[in-house]
């Protein structure tokens, strides 16, 4: 009987499945992305479509008005614990990193008085230490903490579901292992880092804490679907950015042009909120700081580089030299995301196969080169005298090496001098970017320093991009384009002879468009660099060379975090189909995978064999009707089939529809929820006596008995902008349908104007529908084929 509604189901229909391909080297992956589940290979899809089936509008039927409010004000409230709990992460991590780093200037700087040998052994030993402490704590306890993890937040909010992406360990990973890496000297940042440690502790507050480290509570465990998840991540990723650059604005830019593929109204208004807290924490603690409480942090601890008193107009014959820096971004910007991916696949197809030691061995050899470099390079430079300043200029000559401030003085002959490669080598990333933007510092560099920390630089960002410790590429992106920015700034200086043209303001546009070429991103990216360096005269020229830098990166390859994501098996939909899918139909697309079709009353023995003996995520259940015509009635998930196994509460002796006025749904929707660290049920945690194979479960109840359709000759490309855009994880195809019941045009679906706006935003959510009580009978009247299955 089982075989002839398979026959008919295959007949029927076709179904489009959410399809991940899986990794070549799954289980040698240093973040942990690809491993197997117990329940099936690679990485999973989420399912951010609303499961409208029988439990979940019997749920709905008894939320009231009063739940309406109360779920908008937990939303609200859970925006604003997300704004928090980032803000205090990232004062936490940059108060550490910035007291690490000082502290170790300090005590190298003390010592290299007497002997510069014991200064460079005593300072690559503190380099090293904090390294291996980074290294060690991600590959021992959260791999999935390794890297910037923007791709795999980006992947979360694409649809699909990586595991360890957003536990708790990977949290207190990802915060303690930027310290040790940035900290530690390495050429990567912790902006990146940032932004997962966001999505991470939006995630734990949506499922109240974590099980494994009895560290949960039941009350704000309100968020159980995929679909809510998604929106408390998305106000993680912008406070995350809002943080680290202290651009609350850009932050949500960032969310809206980079990681997701959605976007609603609503949830705009809640993350502008979530990076207005960022923004408030933030400032609020550099203001406790300033005293001298916390250390070294205060003056310099977050970035922000301000050069409003620099370049105040600029002429036409500027853009030319300008545009070249566009293009130059481009060009780098692309080199280093080939070089990066040619690194990455070397790591796990060779390196990375040898086990946990050898990638801590990898990370310590190259702090111990990083450190050699930057202390020894500006030992060969010759220092130059201090120029000569005004006291109202504010600049100080020279300055001890890792201080706030230009002109460092390391292995100078006399007081009076300074060391140029050492004023951007030895020293932190954010005073070296300082260093390179300020103004009315003309001539602190010479050209062959530029070009030597250029080179070296650009060098160990490509090497150490990649390595098992948490990494940011936008810091390291921003030295390498502010190097050569104020490269060409040093030409146009002296080829146009104008006292009024800065060289640090090159120096910016180099940044930008190494950025540009690099991630690609234009909007987000224009409105970050104009907040962190408080210069909005700058925002044309930030666009121009952003929009240069970008169409030059795009002719040679994509960008950085897509090219990491396919590195790493991430399957993303991307903003645009690809140009083939224009000469294909949904029929074609599906057609290489098997569709197998539930009948709606089924033995639990089948059910069990089918869960065992494939790994598809949804199945279709089909029905007959009087005249033995077969009928798709709707679709059945994976993880619900498992859940009715497991309670066995649904299972009856007769092989026909139950009656329906015994009918009595045993289930709440939120057991059917998944549990985010994806390892939900799997058919093998499941214990079966005979007696239970041999009975029956109507799936009726349990159905979504309204899927999104297509018909077969739909273009591929509409098929894939619907798939995206709607967030869908299943897309039934069908033949074309043989009648039209009606039409529905924009005036049909003004039925709600007059609905308060909190009932519209949980209309579209998984958990609350307003106004149910009130249009009970024009729902019904709009689901015919559940009522009847079930009247």
């Amino acid at each position: 009987m089982l075989s002839s509604h398979l026959q008919n189901g295959i007949e029927s229909d076709s179904l489009i499945w959410a399809r991940v391909p899986e990794s070549d080297d799954a289980s040698t992956d240093g973040v942990g992305l690809l491993n197997s589940h117990r329940d099936g290979g690679g990485v999973d899809s989420l399912d951010y479509e609303v499961i409208e089936n029988y439990a979940y509008r019997e749920e709905q039927a008894h939320r009231g008005k009063l739940y309406v409010c109360y779920y908008v004000a937990v939303k609200w409230f859970f925006s604003l614990l997300i704004g928090i709990g980032t803000g205090l992460a990232a004062v936490f991590i940059n108060l550490s990193v910035e007291n690490f780093a000082g502290w170790k200037f300090a005590l190298t700087f003390a010592i290299i008085q007497k002997s510069y040998f014991a200064g460079f052994i005593v300072y690559l030993v503190i380099n090293l230490v904090l390294v291996f402490s980074s290294a060690y704590i991600i590959t021992q306890f959260a791999p999935a903490a390794a890297g910037s993890g923007i791709p795999e937040i980006k992947g979360y909010l694409n649809g699909i579901d990586i595991p360890g992406t957003l536990l708790f360990r990977t949290l207190i990973g990802k915060i303690f292992g930027s310290i040790g890496s940035v900290g530690g000297g390495l050429a990567l940042g912790k902006e990146g880092p940032l932004v997962h440690t966001g999505a991470c502790i939006a995630s734990l507050l949506g499922q109240g804490g974590s099980t494994k480290y009895h560290f949960n509570s039941r009350w704000p465990q309100l968020f159980k679907s995929d679909r809510d998840r998604r929106d408390l991540v998305t106000c993680g990723c912008a406070a995350g950015v809002a943080a680290a650059f202290r651009a609350p604005v850009g932050g949500v830019l960032f969310a809206l042009e980079e990681v997701t593929s959605w976007w609603r109204s609503q949830l705009m208004w809640r993350v502008f909120f979530t990076s207005a807290i960022v923004a408030v924490v933030v400032r609020t603690a550099m203001g406790w700081c300033k005293s001298g409480i916390c250390g070294h942090f205060g003056g310099g601890g977050f970035i922000i580089w301000d050069v409003s008193d620099g370049q105040d107009d600029y002429y036409f014959k500027e853009l030319l030299p300008m545009a070249v820096i566009g293009v130059i971004g481009g060009l780098l910007g692309a080199l280093f995301n080939q070089l990066t991916l040619y690194m990455t696949s070397w790591r796990r197809n060779s390196l990375h196969k040898k086990g946990n030691r050898v990638k801590i061995i990898e990370a310590c050899i190259i702090s111990c080169i990083t450190s050699a470099i930057s202390f020894g390079l500006p030992l060969l430079r010759k220092c130059s005298p201090c120029p000569e300043t005004g006291t109202d200029s504010g600049i100080e000559c020279p300055r001890p090496p890792g201080m706030y401030g230009n002109y460092v003085n390391f292995y100078c002959k006399t007081e009076n001098e300074y060391n140029d490669l050492a004023t951007i080598f030895f020293n932190t990333q954010d005073d070296a970017i300082r260093n390179l933007f300020s103004a009315k510092t003309m001539r602190e560099f010479s050209a062959q320093s530029l070009l030597t920390f250029l080179a070296m630089f650009y060098t160990l960002a490509v090497v150490t991009f990649g390595t098992a410790v948490p990494a940011g590429q936008f810091v390291p992106g921003i030295m390498i384009g502010s190097t050569y920015g104020r490269l060409v700034g040093m030409f146009v200086v002296r080829f146009y002879k104008k006292l009024n043209i800065e060289e640090g303001t090159y120096a910016l546009l180099g940044a930008a468009s190494f950025l540009g070429g690099s991630m690609r991103m234009t909007v987000s990216l224009c409105v970050i660099m104009v907040e962190i360096t408080n210069n909005l005269k700058l925002l044309p020229l930030i666009m121009l060379v952003l929009l240069i830098s970008k169409a030059v990166g795009d002719a040679f390859n994509e960008g950085l975090y897509e090219v990491q994501a396919r590195l790493k098996g991430i399957p993303l939909l991307e903003s645009r189909p690809k140009n083939h899918m224009r000469q294909m139909i949904a029929k074609e697309a599906c057609q290489s995978q098997k569709v197998i079709s539930l009948p709606r009353v089924i033995r639990v023995a089948d059910v069990a064999s089918i869960l065992r003996s494939n790994k598809h995520n949804g199945f279709p259940v089909i029905d007959h009707t009087r005249s033995g015509e077969t009928l798709v009635i709707g679709l059945v998930l994976r993880s619900h089939l498992l859940v009715l196994l497991q309670s066995k509460v649904d299972f009856q002796h007769s092989p026909l529809p139950c009656d329906p006025s015994a009918r009595h749904i045993r289930h709440s929707f939120s057991e059917f929820a998944k549990p985010v660290s994806s390892k939900g049920l799997c058919i093998e945690d499941i214990h079966l006596t005979s007696d239970d194979l041999e009975m029956y479960i109507d799936l009726a109840p349990f159905l979504n008995p309204s899927p999104y359709v297509v018909p077969e000759d739909m273009s591929l490309t509409k098929v894939y902008n619907l798939f995206r855009q709607l967030g869908l994880r299943h897309l039934f195809v069908v033949p074309r349908p043989s009648r039209v019941i009606g039409l529905i045009t924009r005036k049909d679906l003004l039925i709600e104007e007059n609905a308060e706006s909190s009932a519209v935003e949980l209309q579209q959510s998984t958990s609350v529908r307003g106004r149910y009580s009130e249009t009970s009978t024009r729902m019904d009247a709009t689901r015919p084929l559940l009522d009847d299955l079930l009247g």
